[in-house]
């Protein structure tokens, strides 16, 4: 028996309403429906149902107890009790639900779509109970229903039919005589039912005997009956039906056709009433067969009659549908016709005359298409999802009707069902105004939580196929373009999750300490004219000319030329790039650039140049932004488009950190050219002139500016220093023969003396008067402005600095200071003011990522020894403190000139700044002296940057590589080389890598982001991983950004132009004991929004790791995350094969055997972090 619900006495309301309804019943006594199904066709039937003034009833599983068809019920009963049946067994339970219906006075039972709609059992015994069955006669669903009954009586009717079995078919040779007669393909179909299952296509070549097996397994599991048939497959046919109405006295009506081609896996997508491109003939055939058929069979109620049209227009009979459709409400909005209140009505004995529905009097008005919204993943093969809708928000308007199911903020799809969410129905006067008001209400669906097919079905209705209204049954199949989707961004939902993920865990921006100190939204300085002090208008008043419309309308030579034809020193402006790497560890985010940008546009129009891209700012982008570079890059190019860009390029580098195959370097200079780079700031780390060349040549076949730049490094004018005047003026010599429109002088870690300056450019002015020279120092030891103001006189076409408030120290030398020192004697094109004023804005942003400052108290004249570069102290100072290291900085500092000497006293820019200080870390994280390295070196596990340069993947260092500790440093690990990386490095296969990255990340890939691809593989795959889960960060103000909100805060985000998120946090939800999880309460727009985070910050256990003791035990070299495992337990290594891969900070270094033998247990996993000499495994000999 089924569980009865107990039902309260009705209140006044419900009474009232049922009297109402009483007082306008349309039926008299057949007045309370119940409908046998659930989801959306309740829905639907029950609004008809309370048209007619009916009581209505719903039935629903334990697990469709929230069901939102139960609640738009009048009443409703579970069917048995929790665990009796399974989620669907229980909407297949004949006697429960006649005795529910029963018990309850029901006096009519619709069956829906599904279930039990087609089983004729369950229409016999409604009517045996006494109850009115809305369908055909349980018999007539006997005669139609079976696949094979119906095919004949079509034969007999002389409709034509698709070659076929007489009859059903029990064995694979009775399927393989029918295709020796009529040929391949064939289609085995299940007798009944239907929905696409038990289904299955065989070509020749193809496994029948498979397909029949699995067919009839199919079709015994979805209906209760594995019989099956078999038939001639048409190719590319339209699927027609007609929908039909019968009454209780032999007159039959159709309501036109719809047009069902669009499907997938035999079941459905889109259909359209009527068909758009059907020749009248042809129509006229059809309808009037479908017709004679269902005279012919008696039929009663609604149904449709089931046709192929093949190529040549020639139709075939396949089936008769006893039930009403899934599309019927395409037919309802063509001819006006309620086709579910007739079916109840002719159920109650009315007639079609008596109805108003007369064939001569239906007509069709336009065209409707039906799109199925469900929870199915297109991109991973319509792949059902669940889980909870989070936001949900439909469609509406004009032409548009929804039929809907569990389609509602909260709702819960389970994997019990069908993953239908709601049914959209739009309709206009023409086939293209449905089809484009169909669009509209597809993109104004806002459904978030699940995947849904709403991206699927955009382009499918924008295919031209679609358009023009030649689709055909495979063609979703045959059109592998339709999966070329524009997915939704779900980019609110994103940002409150990362809002969340910041709340309850606090920040996870490496190298953050604390919170920034700047609390409010930073303020936009006003700018004044020099001349007038009138306040300049930014947003409306043209932007001045700049140096780059010189670059864009004279090119490159004539630019230089003009350049060094000015008279007087330009400025190039830092502030973008070097001065917040060196400053605030690279941290400053697009968001934060693009605010002044507009403003400095006007402010420096004068400069030679803004140093904003390249170098470290391009990966940490990526790896701790969580940002696009090419994205800043094109965006800010936009706002500025009056002053040249430049870029840092590593030679044969580019961007990353040891060389890449010359194509790599070419491919991605063409890029950062085309998205807004105008000049390349171009050097190797070790003067390496064949490295240099590599990205000369690279920037000359882009068009780009050439800035060929010789790596300044230590005093020069200590005696005996190896890099001395001499080793310049030769480098230079050699980078004037390679041709360059501008000569750079990189001086990393200001050890730029002024005196050198004056020296170093007296002497190349000498030998090339025409020669433009660019200088660019960091104020490190504080001279910085002596040294450029020195250079300047000297002859220096430009020098660099950076705004006042992001200058000094690390950084580069203060802007203001420089035109001070220059003022009366150079002229440079800026004018003094207007700087000021902008640095109003950089004054703010340093209180804004004050949690990232290296917290430098001064001037430090120790580089003058140790030679540390600018960028790369405050960068080592982090890493030192993020390493435990922080104790011993002072040490580290003197470790790092110990490190240089053992690498043979290298030029110290990055990378080789980089392997230097990664050596210092690596000696002072293992106590290590120099005696100790050069004694140990064949068994220590050095860094990866250490092992890449002493392979030669950086090139050739001046006077040579260290012998014999590089040997020794190397042993079987690595192989020396003897030229040019580039040389014997595979060229980069760009469309392989193009192409797998569109099958992982869809078809938005540029060719940007296959170039940040080759630079950074792991840290673009990490970026993207970043950016599915929490979307595009960069717009965040970066308050909100690195500092939790509070609760009732209001937050305002511009996701894109005119488009504005308001945020609330509302409130905070108490841990799950189960999950570890909280929920978080926002309000997004003014609408309630939850998530669910992981709580990082309880339930975990501290755990204790062995250290490694023995010599036979494979320790952590020092702290770090494991990102890698190259072995198993039980595998046998050689000493010096890989065990694992540590990356401390941007440092990887290889784990290798120290000895011989078979590995034992490992005891670390990939992602786990690890103390130094943490045991990683022990190896038995």
């Amino acid at each position: 028996m089924a569980s009865i619900a107990i039902i309260n006495p009705p209140n006044d309301e419900s009474t009232r309403l049922q009297q109402m309804r009483r007082d306008s019943t349309v039926l008299g006594p057949m007045n309370k429906i119940l409908v046998a199904n659930r989801g959306e066709i309740p829905i639907r039937i029950f609004r008809t149902a309370h048209e007619l003034s009916m009581q209505t009833v719903a039935i629903y599983s334990h697990e469709d107890r929230l069901s939102m068809h139960r609640l738009k019920a009048d009443e409703s009963y579970v069917i048995g009790k929790k665990g009796q049946y399974t989620p669907v067994g229980a909407y297949l339970q004949i006697d429960e639900i006649i005795n529910i219906a029963k018990h309850h006075n029901v006096n009519m039972i619709h069956p829906g779509y599904g279930f039990l709609s087609e089983n004729s059992e369950f229409a016999r015994k409604v009517e045996e109970a006494g109850i009115a069955w809305i369908g055909p006669n349980y018999k007539t669903i006997d005669a139609v229903g079976d696949k094979v009954s119906a095919r004949n009586l079509a034969i007999s009717n002389n409709v034509p039919v698709v070659p076929g079995t007489p009859g059903p078919i029990e064995t694979v040779e009775e399927a393989l005589t029918f295709v020796e007669k009529y040929g391949y393909p064939v289609i085995i179909k299940a007798a009944f039912g239907g929905g696409g299952r038990g289904m299955r296509v065989v070509r020749e070549g193809d496994d029948i005997a498979d397909a029949f097996k699995r067919a009839t397994s199919e079709a015994k599991t979805a209906f209760g009956n594995g019989t099956c048939f078999i038939e001639r497959f048409l190719d590319k046919p339209k699927h027609i039906e007609v929908q039909l109405l019968a009454d209780n006295y032999g007159n039959v009506i159709h309501l036109f056709e719809r047009d069902c081609s669009v499907q997938r896996r035999h079941q459905k997508v889109v259909e359209i009433a009527p068909a758009k491109n059907l020749p009248k003939e042809v129509r006229d055939a059809i309808l009037t067969d479908a017709v004679t058929l269902a005279k012919s069979a008696n039929y009663r109620n609604a149904g449709t009659a089931e046709f192929l049209v093949d190529e040549q227009n020639r139709h075939y009979f396949i089936e008769i549908n006893p039930r009403i459709q899934v599309e019927h409400t395409i037919t309802e909005e063509i001819t006006g016709v309620d086709i579910v209140a007739a079916q109840i009505q002719i159920a109650a004995g009315a007639s079609l005359q008596q109805l108003g529905l007369l064939q001569d009097k239906i007509t069709t008005r336009g065209f409707a298409i039906q799109c199925r919204i469900t929870t199915e993943d297109p991109s991973k093969n319509f792949q059902p999802d669940t889980g909870k809708i989070e936001v949900y928000r439909s469609a509406g308007g004009n032409g548009i009707r929804l039929d809907g199911g569990n389609g509602f903020a909260g709702s819960i799809i389970s994997p019990h069902y069908d993953s239908m969410l709601v049914k959209c129905s739009c309709s206009g006067s023409t086939y293209e105004i449905a089809r484009r008001k169909m669009l509209r209400a597809l993109i104004e669906f806002r459904i978030r939580g699940v995947k849904t097919n709403i991206p699927f079905l955009l382009a499918l209705l924008t295919n031209e196929t679609f358009i023009n209204g030649n689709c055909w049954t495979t063609f979703i199949d045959d059109t592998p373009s339709l999966f070329q989707m524009i997915s939704s961004q779900n980019r609110a939902t994103k940002l409150l999750y990362y809002l969340a993920d910041l709340v309850v865990n606090g920040s996870s921006i490496k190298g953050q300490v604390g919170v920034p100190k700047l609390d409010e939204e930073a303020e936009i300085p006003a700018i004044h004219d020099p001349q007038t002090g009138l306040l300049i208008d930014v947003e409306n008043t043209p932007i001045p000319r700049g140096w780059r419309q010189v670059l864009l309308e004279e090119g490159p030579e004539i630019f230089a030329k003009k350049v060094h034809q000015f008279n007087g020193t330009l400025l190039t402006d830092t502030t973008w790039r070097d001065a917040h790497q060196s400053l605030l560890a690279t941290r400053v985010r697009t968001i934060d650039l693009l605010n002044i940008a507009p403003t400095t546009a006007f402010a420096l129009n004068g400069a030679f140049s803004l140093e904003c891209w390249g170098g470290a700012t391009f990966d940490v982008c990526m790896r701790f932004l969580h940002e696009d570079p090419w994205a800043r890059l094109r965006k800010l190019r936009a706002l500025v488009p009056n002053i040249p860009f430049q870029m840092l390029l590593r030679g044969a580098n580019g961007v990353a950190y040891s060389s890449l195959p010359d194509n790599a370097i070419d491919q991605f200079v063409l890029q950062a050219k085309e998205n807004g780079v105008d000049i390349f700031r171009v050097f190797d780390a070790l003067n390496d002139l064949d490295q240099l060349k590599v990205g000369i040549d690279a920037v000359k076949k882009a068009g780009g500016v050439v800035e060929a730049t010789v790596c300044y490094s230590g005093d020069m004018l200590l005696p005996g220093k190896k890099y001395n005047l001499e080793y310049y003026l030769n480098v230079v010599d050699e980078i004037v023969t390679l041709g360059t429109h501008f000569l750079g002088i990189k001086d990393m870690a200001g050890t730029l003396k002024p005196k050198a300056a004056t020296i170093l450019i007296t002497k190349i002015r000498e030998k090339y008067p025409d020669l433009p020279i660019h200088v660019h120092t960091h104020d490190s030891a504080g001279t910085g402005v002596a040294s450029m103001v020195a250079a300047a006189k000297a002859g220096a076409d430009v020098v660099d600095a950076a705004s006042n408030s992001m200058s000094g120290m690390t950084s580069q030398p203060s802007i203001s200071a420089i035109l001070a020192s220059l003022e009366g004697d150079i002229e440079t094109g800026l004018s003094d003011s207007l700087v000021r004023e902008v640095d109003n804005y950089w004054a703010q942003m340093r209180l804004l990522y004050s949690c990232f400052e290296a917290d430098l108290k001064g001037p430090d004249p120790e580089v003058y020894q140790h030679e540390i570069p600018g960028g790369q102290l405050t960068n080592l100072l982090f890493q030192a403190q993020q390493l435990g290291l922080g104790s011993k900085w002072v040490q580290t500092k003197e470790t790092y000139k110990i490190a240089n000497q053992l690498l043979g006293d290298v030029v110290k820019v990055t990378p080789t700044s980089k392997v230097v200080g990664d050596l210092a870390q690596f000696m002072v994280s293992n106590n290590l002296s120099e005696e100790d390295v050069n004694k140990l070196a064949g068994e220590l596990d050095f860094p990866d940057s250490v092992l890449d340069f002493m392979e030669g993947l950086m090139g050739t260092p001046y006077g040579g590589f260290p012998e014999p500790l590089r040997s020794h440093i190397l042993g079987n690990k690595r192989q020396k080389l003897s030229s040019r990386p580039g040389l014997i490095l595979p060229p980069i296969d760009f469309e392989s890598i193009r192409e797998e990255l569109i099958s992982r990340y869809g078809n938005t890939i540029k060719e940007s982001d296959v170039a940040s691809y080759v630079m950074y593989p792991k840290v673009f795959e990490a970026y993207k991983k970043q950016v599915e889960k929490y979307g595009v960060l960069s717009v965040l103000p970066t308050r909100y950004f690195l500092k939790p909100c509070k609760i009732g805060q209001e937050l305002t985000v511009d996701i894109e132009k005119g488009k504005t998120l308001i945020i609330k946090l509302l409130a905070i939800g108490e841990i799950s004991q189960q999950t570890g999880t909280r929920e978080v309460f926002f309000e997004l727009n003014g609408e309630m929004r939850s998530v669910t985070v992981d709580d990082k910050t309880v339930s975990i256990e501290t755990k204790t790791r062995p250290k490694a003791s023995q010599p036979n035990d494979v320790g952590a070299p020092m702290a770090g995350v494991v990102i890698e495992i190259r072995t198993k337990s039980g595998t046998e290594v050689k000493k010096g094969d890989p065990i694992a891969v540590l990356s401390a900070m941007k440092m990887e270094m290889v784990i290798s055997a120290p000895v011989s033998g078979i590995i034992g247990d490992i005891l670390i996993n990939e992602g786990d972090s690890v103390d130094a000499n943490d045991l990683i495994t022990s190896i038995h000999k």
